[in-house]
């Protein structure tokens, strides 16, 4: 923790705030990029939200108060800017968030970045039939394998809520894979 307030320090600092925020990516880059991935599923618009967060990050760090580790505040901006990438992709386009997930996942096949199989693709189309929340806990707990009380400061739900929703999940895509 001490080490964590050394490091937010560091990046506020202007004499080491350039060499600081170089770290601050180069630790953060490939989980945020993960993370994010799971969500909005294409690799070019993954690398936009990416770069977004990290601008928002360099805005915002100022305002941390390190009621959270960086880490959970970090990754909850990603959510939030991959969310909000997907709300005003689908209101340019015209469609449904529903649609443009449908034609991500369709695409997915095409995607040289994506090395996964038809139960990966079959996978995905299950989690886009699941409410956006429970879609979030689930990624976050399946692909990116946080623990509870990580995605709790993340996406700011109890420990308890946040089982109960990947039971309900895991249900739902069990029955959606097991019948399609």
């Amino acid at each position: 923790m001490q080490e964590e307030k050394e490091f937010i320090n560091q990046l506020l600092n202007s004499k080491t705030q350039n060499q600081a925020f170089q770290r601050l990516i180069l630790d953060y880059q490939r989980p945020l990029y993960n993370h994010i991935r799971n969500i909005v599923l294409n690799h070019d618009d993954t690398d936009d939200v990416l770069q977004n967060t990290f601008v928002k990050v360099f805005q915002n760090l100022k305002n941390f108060k390190g009621d959270s580790k960086l880490f959970s505040w970090m990754y909850r901006i990603a959510t939030n800017e991959a969310l909000t990438f997907l709300k005003q992709k689908s209101k340019r386009s015209g469609v449904s968030s529903e649609t443009i997930q449908n034609k991500a996942i369709d695409n997915l096949e095409a995607d040289v970045f994506f090395d996964g199989n038809e139960i990966q693709i079959k996978l995905q189309k299950a989690i886009a039939l699941l409410p956006e929340k429970q879609q979030l806990i689930f990624k976050m707990k399946y692909f990116e394998e946080l623990k509870y009380e990580a995605i709790s400061e993340i996406l700011g739900t109890s420990v308890g809520g946040l089982k109960a929703s990947y039971h309900i999940a895991v249900k739902k895509i069990e029955a959606f894979v097991t019948t399609n």
